[in-house]
């Protein structure tokens, strides 16, 4: 029954493109789960939507999964200066009468705020305490990191002191330009495992169709503590030096027109295998009896996940089936993660050591 919900699923989005074998979904599907050797055709089609810079396997792979189970995956290769194309605008304001259109957002109490000149010059309201202040208040000023070594130092958990009070950006041009390309594999015929997973937060939530990562939620106390702003972009990510371009909330940014459904426009994969829709349906509601994870199995479209309001700063409360992860080298074998809703005892593990 399962396999036949994802396959409802793959038959929308094969309609979408124009295709007129109403077979082709359920053949792809079969051929996809008796043989590790499909060829690109054989590949679920809501891989077709990826970006054509994006490389995908030629054939479906033997994989181990997050939870020790083999399945069969595809694999697909970004090449490591994709993102960076991919960043909106700028994240901080460099006045306080500088308007929306000169700056990014910020996350805060599932609310989206534009992090503009007078977001900044309220800070000390906004979060009622006088320590805020991003700007100089005789020449109106923000103070804003203008080097990759100042944005080495503020943009971490442990802010350096000298930039305690400051908007924290990062440029495209400070990524490390040694890099290299990224592989993920993910599973072809995703099956729920009846177990809720956390998200590791090392590893993420799934892949837009434009190639940037979703990633796990901002450390947004390590900053506000220091009391740093480290706006996204309009687009919901932002700069890592480390690892490049990478999103924390999801925007229509990575949406395919061709994949508008009345279900609301198709945005990604998540890691576990199942589709990522928008956060509202198209004609505006939410949608309705989701999981503690941010889906439900809806007909015709099968179980499929519905990315959280970008305020939220969290783009999936959790996966409910094991999952694919980024590998490096060709034994396609992924790492156990967490369970449950604080990992083994209970516990969480330590934040990123990046923003």
């Amino acid at each position: 029954m399962k396999t036949r919900l994802y396959t409802l699923l793959l038959a929308v989005f094969l309609t979408m493109v124009g295709c007129n074998d109403d077979t082709a979904p359920q053949k792809a599907m079969n051929e996809n789960e008796s043989s590790p050797h499909g060829h690109a055709h054989d590949m679920p089609l809501i891989t077709q939507y990826f970006s054509k810079d994006i490389t995908l396997s030629d054939t479906l792979v033997d994989c181990t999964l997050t939870d020790g189970s083999r399945s069969h995956c595809y694999v697909i290769t970004i090449p490591a200066d994709h993102d960076i194309g991919h960043a909106k605008g700028p994240g901080c304001p460099r006045h306080i009468s500088d308007d929306a259109s000169q700056s990014g957002i910020w996350l805060e109490g599932g609310k989206v705020y534009d992090a503009d000149g007078n977001f900044i010059e309220n800070l000390a309201t906004f979060y009622a305490d006088d320590n805020w202040e991003l700007y100089n208040a005789k020449t109106g000023e923000v103070k804003v990191t203008d080097s990759k070594a100042a944005c080495l130092a503020a943009a971490r958990p442990d802010v350096d002191p000298e930039y305690q009070n400051y908007c924290v950006e990062c440029l495209p041009e400070y990524v490390e330009s040694d890099l290299e390309d990224v592989q993920y594999v993910i599973p072809a015929a995703p099956k729920r495992s009846g177990i809720t997973q956390e998200f590791n937060p090392h590893a993420g939530m799934g892949i837009a169709f434009n190639g940037v990562k979703m990633d796990a939620p901002a450390p947004v106390e390590a900053i506000l503590g220091a009391y740093t702003l480290a706006p996204f972009d309009d687009c919901g990510g932002h700069i890592n030096p480390h690892v490049g371009y990478h999103y924390h909330a999801m925007t229509d940014c990575s949406s395919v027109e061709t994949a508008k459904t009345d279900h609301g426009k198709v945005l990604g994969v998540a890691f576990d295998g199942f589709a990522i829709f928008s956060n509202t349906l198209t004609d505006g509601r939410s949608p309705a009896n989701l999981d503690a994870c941010g889906g439900h199995d809806e007909q015709p479209m099968g179980y499929h996940y519905h990315a959280a309001d970008p305020g939220k700063n969290q783009i999936l409360g959790c996966f409910v089936a094991p999952q694919g992860c980024e590998v490096h080298d060709d034994s396609y074998q992924c790492d156990t993660p967490m369970r449950g809703p604080g990992g083994p005892n209970g516990k969480r593990p330590p934040p990123p050591n990046h923003h």
